[in-house]
Formats: C-alpha cells, structure tokens, sequence
C-alpha cells in the first residue's frame, strides 16, 4: 500500500511574489498621494534619470528605466508633449535622437526631488536604517 507524501503547504501570503506586489501596490498608492504634478511613477523615473545622466538616446533610456522600448515611447511623447523634455539630434550620430529635459522640466524635478525623497520615507517607514540597506542590497542582488 502507498502512502501519501504530504506536499509542503503553499502559502500565497508567505510568497515573493505576492508580497512584493503588495509592497509595490502600497508604494504606488504613496507615489501617487504624494508626489503631485500629474506624473506617474514611469514618468517620474524618465524625469529622474534624465536628470541625474543628461541627455539620453530614448532606447537608453527605456534601458536604465526598466522599461521596453514601446513604454519608454509613450512616456516620453507624453513628456514632450506636456514640455518637461525635448529631442535633439545626437551630435555623435545623426540617426539618433537624444531626450532631455527641458527648462520647464528641470524645474519639475527640482520641485519633486523632496518629494520624491519623502515618498520612499514614507515607503520604508516601518525598518531602521540597518534593514533599509540590508532590503535594499538583498533586491539589488536579485536584479
């Protein structure tokens, strides 16, 4: 006669997956109570990173975003669109097109940056200061 194994119990809310799509959805929810000036969190990364690297090809971009390249197109039309960025030709190659942030979007992100400081305050409120690096390095690893 055969016993029956007894499968380990899977537990949803004990799984990676779930918890970091709920540490997300909350974080969103913050992101978007905070941060104001009608910018959604993708766009908010394509303000930011322009900011901190300058001028950038829009595959680049997308790349050091997160983000496939059809994403990375609408957030960016929707950017120019509204003038916080601009294209130019990439003087390096003329059949490439460099974004970057307007005059009106510098001032956007000078604007948000505390903002956007507070947010992930607010995100990481409950963990010290020793376990905000320690989650922070062990997400970082598993990129």
């Amino acid at each position: 006669m055969t016993s029956a194994v007894s499968m380990p119990a899977y537990v949803l809310d004990e799984q990676i997956g779930f918890i970091l799509r709920q540490v997300s959805q909350r974080h969103t929810t913050i992101f978007m109570t905070m941060m104001g000036e009608d910018l959604t969190p993708t766009q908010w990364a394509a303000l930011a990173k322009l900011h901190q690297a300058g001028p950038l090809s829009q595959n680049l971009l997308g790349r050091q975003t997160a983000m496939d390249a059809a994403t990375i197109k609408g957030v960016v039309d929707r950017l120019t669109k509204r003038g916080l960025t601009g294209t130019s030709p990439d003087p390096d190659d003329g059949r490439r097109l460099l974004v970057a942030l307007t005059p009106e979007g510098e001032a956007t992100v000078a604007r948000c940056l505390p903002r956007a400081a507070a947010i992930s305050e607010e995100t990481l409120k409950e963990l010290s200061a020793a376990e905000r690096a320690t989650l922070i390095a062990l997400l970082q690893k598993m990129l």
